[in-house]
């Protein structure tokens, strides 16, 4: 399996007990979707390596206490340790209305007022705000805020954002 077939879940990010279970930080909201999962793919050096999962549970409503039927004591879980943890893409559920997620939407045009500004290249998720950095169809690179209010529509079948931006933000 490829990285970039997949998604980020979370972390591991300690050990629970000498028996190999093991912690793991999930990045979402709703971490106890992940709770019935059988297996999972750990980053390792060599690539995603899937790992099946023996039990999964809600540890302090926050994180994952997991144990891996191949890692039964502490030293195998002391190498798992800051380890990321991968799903594939296909196991994302959906989204519809203006919900996406980011990689869904990169390659899309951005219109507003009926007007091209042109393509999303990539979004970016670094700082306290996501952007999405858009090449213009002049070849002008442009940072927009991804919020709510400036989001109108998406249309999938178009591969279309329809945005309302404020007032000046493009001569920013």
């Amino acid at each position: 399996m490829k990285k970039e077939d997949c998604f980020y879940v979370g972390t591991l990010v300690g050990k629970f007990s000498f028996k190999g279970e093991m912690l793991a930080k999930v990045d979402s909201d709703t971490p106890e979707e992940y709770i019935t999962l059988e297996s999972i793919f750990v980053e390792l050096s060599t690539g995603l390596v899937p790992f099946f999962i023996k039990k999964c549970q809600l540890h302090k409503s926050e994180l994952l206490r997991i144990q891996f039927d191949s890692v039964d004591n502490e030293a195998a879980a002391m190498a798992l340790l800051k380890k990321d943890l991968y799903l594939p893409l296909s196991l994302l559920p959906p989204l519809k209305g203006t919900q996406f997620y980011y990689h869904e939407v990169v390659g899309f045009s951005v219109e507003e007022d009926g007007k091209l500004l042109g393509a999303i290249q990539q979004v970016i998720e670094s700082g306290a705000q996501a952007l999405f950095q858009v090449q213009t169809e002049e070849g002008k690179e442009v940072l927009i805020p991804i919020h709510d209010d400036f989001i109108v529509a998406i249309h999938r079948d178009l591969k279309k954002i329809v945005m309302q931006l404020p007032e000046g933000l493009l001569e920013l």
